[in-house]
């Protein structure tokens, strides 16, 4: 990984998050068939959970790529994209694991939600940064 462009870097991290989606999404669609829920979630609480499991990494997953794919674009550091893309994606596969349990914020929840949000602050303050002094 170490000899890789900062393209070639974004790519692999946007090709990983998309299979966590598809993993997700394929989630979802078990539980339809499962519960026999053909639209919405039918009231039935698996059904919910899957949804914003999916739901979730979805809302998120978009601007994180997005974010990746212009670092590299505008120079930024191989290591760096990495280093935002590795994070990320970790927070993608904790997160899911923590929406399964009952009420308040467990472990899982939280520690994913903040590999997700520090690494796109951290993608937005370089993206606005390093344009400013180049």
């Amino acid at each position: 990984m170490t000899d890789m462009t900062a393209i070639q870097a974004a790519a692999l991290w946007s090709g990983l998050l998309i299979l966590v989606l598809l993993v997700l999404s394929v989630r979802v669609v078990m539980q339809r068939r499962n519960r026999r829920v053909i639209l919405g979630d039918g009231g039935d609480e698996p059904m919910i959970v899957a949804m914003r499991r999916f739901g979730n990494a979805a809302e998120y997953t978009p601007v994180a790529m997005a974010a990746l794919i212009l670092l590299a674009l505008t120079g930024c550091a191989p290591w760096a994209i990495h280093a935002i893309g590795g994070s990320f994606l970790l927070g993608r596969i904790i997160h899911p694991m923590g929406l399964a349990f009952g009420k308040g914020p467990p472990p899982a929840r939280v520690i994913g939600m903040t590999l997700t949000w520090l690494p796109l602050l951290a993608a937005a303050i370089l993206l606005v940064v390093c344009p400013l002094l180049a």
